[in-house]
């Protein structure tokens, strides 16, 4: 009888375990961030700002649109920074640097 009664002690201690172990369900625009011994925080997505632009639409003609994306120095800025998919920054980055090249855009902002 001791041999049935551990079984189902060892039943319900796992269920506990299975019950704890499983996540609590989260917003899907939340994303769960873990640091070494720093605890789980909740970061919200960040989403790419031109969703609503097409790859043709990001050319070397279209400097007000490149310009959001170079620095007061004139550096392009990384997609780290500005949250742009990593198809549409090479895209930028390749659209900035032809319009440096024919002279549309400066490599360094003049400040007035």
């Amino acid at each position: 009888m001791s041999e049935k009664t551990d079984s189902k002690q060892v039943v319900k201690t796992a269920e506990a375990t299975q019950a704890t172990a499983t996540p609590a369900v989260i917003d899907e625009n939340y994303v769960k961030v873990s640091l070494i011994n720093q605890g789980v925080t909740l970061r919200k997505k960040k989403s790419c700002p031109l969703v609503t632009i097409p790859l043709t639409d990001i050319n070397y003609k279209n400097l007000k649109l490149l310009n959001k994306f170079v620095s007061e120095k004139g550096k392009i800025l990384p997609h780290r920074i500005t949250n742009v998919s990593a198809k549409k920054q090479r895209y930028l980055s390749q659209a900035i640097k032809r319009a440096r090249h024919l002279a549309l855009m400066s490599s360094v902002q003049v400040l007035s």
